[in-house]
């Protein structure tokens, strides 16, 4: 397990190192609330990111709006740039809800644009937490208490591959499908995969770079990330899980047994 390790050139000074063993104590002892007081500038999110340190489990920073998040989320990645640190707020930049007005039976259809870059976040987010890492801090607004597919189901949906294992490519192909990705050959975007001879690209969702997937006849040669615009290696693995490519997702159990009630 990773523990959770500071990168700062400075230290607790003042008042910091007693709210810091105030604060670890009381979560240790399991109090259910505490509060930190303090003026802007007093260094509360370097004591916070301290406690954290010290408590070392993931943990939940709740902001009331975007643009505080976002802050938190750059100082946290700051303190903490060897762990998982993750954003996780709405993914609209521009939501109108449906309205009919009576008086001029005017109907306004319901219209929205989605932030690309906000919806990976989220994706990233969940996929580390579904990858049972313990040093994961996710800074969210308060739409992180929304619904979304069930973790059951995302879990299930987790494709685990190695080096060496032996899988029929075409069922690898339908189980991509299963997690939401779609095949496209041409444009390479997130949450596609496309096949070209022996190997299978996968644009993760959640992720800036591809997985390449290489068979030597029903047996995965090779496991390695590229970059999707040049194809340019970057890394190679020996094991990999590949999250699901949407958080709104559910098992062919559910599908079916919906139909059914339908």
């Amino acid at each position: 397990m990773t523990d959770f390790k500071i990168s700062s050139d400075f230290k607790p000074t003042g008042d910091q190192p007693e709210a810091i063993r105030q604060l670890t104590t009381g979560l240790l002892r399991g109090d259910k609330a505490q509060v930190l007081l303090g003026v802007t500038g007093s260094g509360k999110t370097f004591t916070i990111a301290n406690v954290i340190a010290q408590v070392n489990k993931p943990t939940l920073i709740l902001s009331h709006n975007k643009t505080l998040a976002a802050q938190l989320y750059e100082e946290m990645k700051g303190f903490f740039p060897n762990n998982a640190i993750e954003y996780y707020v709405s993914y609209y930049d521009y939501y109108q809800p449906e309205a009919y007005i009576p008086t001029t039976d005017t109907y306004i259809e319901k219209d929205l644009a989605i932030n690309d870059d906000i919806d990976r976040l989220r994706l990233s987010a969940v996929s580390s937490l579904l990858s049972g890492r313990k040093d994961v801090v996710v800074v969210s607004s308060v739409s992180c208490i929304y619904g979304m597919g069930g973790p059951a189901a995302m879990e299930s949906s987790i494709i685990s591959i190695k080096k060496g294992q032996r899988i029929d490519r075409n069922v690898f192909l339908r189980r991509l499908v299963e997690s939401q990705y779609v095949r496209n050959d041409i444009d390479m975007q997130r949450g596609n995969f496309r096949v070209k001879g022996d190997h299978v690209d996968v644009f993760m969702a959640y992720s800036e770079h591809a997985l390449r997937i290489t068979w030597w006849d029903d047996e995965i040669d090779e496991i390695e990330e590229i970059d999707p615009i040049d194809n340019h290696h970057l890394l190679s693995f020996g094991e990999y899980q590949i999250y699901p490519a949407n958080l709104f997702i559910t098992t062919q159990e559910q599908t079916h047994a919906a139909i059914r009630k339908i």
